[in-house]
């Protein structure tokens, strides 16, 4: 079993540093939407396109949520 490590890499650019309560409010506006689109998914009514973009949206709200998570200080790493 290898644990991996999340390290920060400097690109040479310049990056705005965001508050805490920003990070928060966008974690909030992931968390609804990602339910949003689990709704949809379970639904039964969208047509395998649909459902194909909402199982999509759903996945990479779940990627966004759990970065927003360690980015406010939770210590599992969000590309485990």
């Amino acid at each position: 079993f290898i644990r991996h490590t999340c390290p920060i890499k400097h690109l040479n650019k310049v990056v705005k540093i965001r508050d805490r309560s920003e990070l928060r409010l966008k974690l909030e506006e992931a968390e609804r939407l990602k339910v949003e689109w689990k709704s949809h998914f379970h639904s039964g009514k969208l047509s395998t396109r649909d459902n194909a973009e909402a199982l999509r949206n759903y996945t990479a709200l779940r990627g966004v949520v759990k970065t927003l998570k360690w980015a406010l200080g939770n210590p599992e790493c969000p590309l485990e």
